[in-house]
């Protein structure tokens, strides 16, 4: 008689379910171990950006006065980091990283580590948006701009002249002012 040849039993249901259950887990606890290691990363990479954003600023803000006093400005006033906000809503409507001001002028400078083509626009938006507030604070003066950067570009500092504003860049150590071939007020 021939011998019966019995299967061999496999894993059972709740065996295959504890460990799909089990590997679900680990699947689970290595991904929100990867998520909390990306938000420690991003907020590394986000606070070596400001820093190299603040250097930027350090490298132009000590020379600045003295490069547009120069170009026949005499700026009385400078501040840093200079911050509108809307006053029906308390919601900030554009920030300046510099605002130098005398009674015929404003410029607002942008700093940048190194600028992108969306710079200018931005930076024309708020300029855009200091000449609307100073007109309804009957300040006439006209408003003025300039993008700097500590790595300028080539395409971006065209695009800056193309659009009025100065462009300022480092140069050793101080900083260079390009004025455009037609500056533009707001």
């Amino acid at each position: 008689m021939a011998e019966l040849i019995q299967p061999q039993m496999g894993l059972n249901f709740e065996q295959v379910w504890a460990a799909f259950m089990e590997t679900r887990q680990q699947i689970k606890e290595a991904q929100q171990e990867t998520d909390r290691q990306m938000k420690v990363l991003q907020k590394n990479m986000g606070e070596l950006g400001n820093r190299f954003g603040e250097l930027a600023e350090h490298l132009v803000i000590p020379n600045i006065v003295q490069k547009f006093n120069a170009l026949n400005y005499q700026f009385e006033d400078t501040s840093k980091e200079r911050k509108f906000f809307n006053p029906a809503t308390g919601r900030l409507e554009a920030e300046f990283d510099i605002l130098l001001e005398n009674g015929t002028y404003s410029i607002g400078v942008e700093v940048k580590t190194k600028p992108a083509d969306k710079d200018v626009a931005e930076h024309i938006s708020r300029l855009e948006f200091l000449r609307r507030y100073k007109d309804k604070k009957g300040d006439k003066r006209e408003i003025r701009g300039a993008l700097a950067g500590a790595i300028m570009p080539e395409n971006v500092r065209q695009a800056a002249l193309r659009a009025g504003l100065y462009v300022i860049e480092q140069s050793g150590d101080t900083v260079k002012i390009e004025e455009p071939k037609q500056l533009r007020g707001w």
